[in-house]
């Protein structure tokens, strides 16, 4: 049980609801936003005292049917409840993590010849992608293995910044800050997980503003538009998808819509990459 994040976790979550949204009325006015601590004990059905503890860091350990109560208390979204078991010391489900792609995920992504794919673990690490991921994302094939972590490049390399515009450049930070929390409950004590974290905590002022909201959501689907030096622009929909039987990776794949001048710029990028 990781008293110290699940504490801050209850108190950022109890921030952000408004006693409207809880079905409380609004009483008098509020020094500071969300709900009071007796209004989320009212809300779980339990004492005041108990939910003190457990947002000061010093209470017992929760039960499941203590962490669902606050779950639903809080309104939290299903990753964030996820998150919240995680962090209890009560998974709804074993953890394991792996980074060995199996033979099917390899064979799979070399079979896309038109869509660009790749693999991520846990820690946002690429392990293996096929050759237009390669091309579409700066020659993955020439960097070296330690220079493969996508939450490293969001916030700390400037190349990025050329590929992806401003404002869906702060949604997939955002995104990607939220999926890595999301790791870390779910494998607490992981020290490469740990080491991402104290790393980027203490180069990146925009990551730790990020961390310290608290946000928690296993990335799924988004749009982006890319920015290639030789094709162009590419709008495309990122589909992350989950390996079967290894929940901590997953296949990344770019598509766009079938006949779209950004699906005509993703069929010029593997010429380009075939005749190279």
């Amino acid at each position: 049980m990781n008293r110290e994040e699940l504490a801050a976790f209850l108190r950022s979550r109890r921030a952000r609801i408004t006693p409207r949204e809880a079905g409380l009325p609004e009483g008098e006015r509020r020094r500071t936003p969300g709900l009071r601590r007796q209004e989320v004990a009212q809300l779980a059905g339990m004492s005041i005292d108990y939910y003190i503890r457990l947002e000061q860091g010093r209470g017992p350990h929760p039960s499941r049917q203590v962490l669902g109560a606050l779950a639903r208390a809080l309104m939290l979204t299903a990753d964030e409840r996820t998150h919240l078991f995680h962090l209890a010391g009560q998974p709804l489900e074993p953890a394991r993590r792996r980074r060995d792609v199996p033979d099917s995920t390899l064979h799979l992504i070399a079979f896309l010849e038109e869509v660009p794919a790749y693999v991520i673990d846990a820690t946002c690490d690429i392990l293996a992608w096929n050759p237009l991921a390669s091309a579409l994302m700066g020659d993955l094939d020439s960097r070296p293995r330690d220079d493969l972590n996508v939450i490293r490049w969001v916030f700390g390399a400037a190349d990025l910044a050329e590929h992806l515009g401003d404002e869906e450049m702060g949604r997939f930070a955002r995104a990607s800050v939220a999926d890595l929390r999301w790791a870390a409950g779910r494998y607490p004590g992981d020290p490469d997980i740990q080491a991402l974290v104290a790393e980027m905590l203490a180069c990146s002022p925009e990551f730790a503003a990020l961390w310290a909201e608290h946000e928690v959501e296993v990335r799924r689907e988004q749009r982006k538009r890319l920015h290639h030096s030789v094709v162009g622009t590419i709008d495309t929909i990122c589909q992350v998808l989950p390996v079967p039987d290894r929940d901590d990776l997953r296949i990344v794949l770019y598509t766009t819509e079938p006949g779209s001048p950004s699906h005509q710029a993703l069929r010029r990028l593997r010429q380009v990459t075939l005749s190279s």
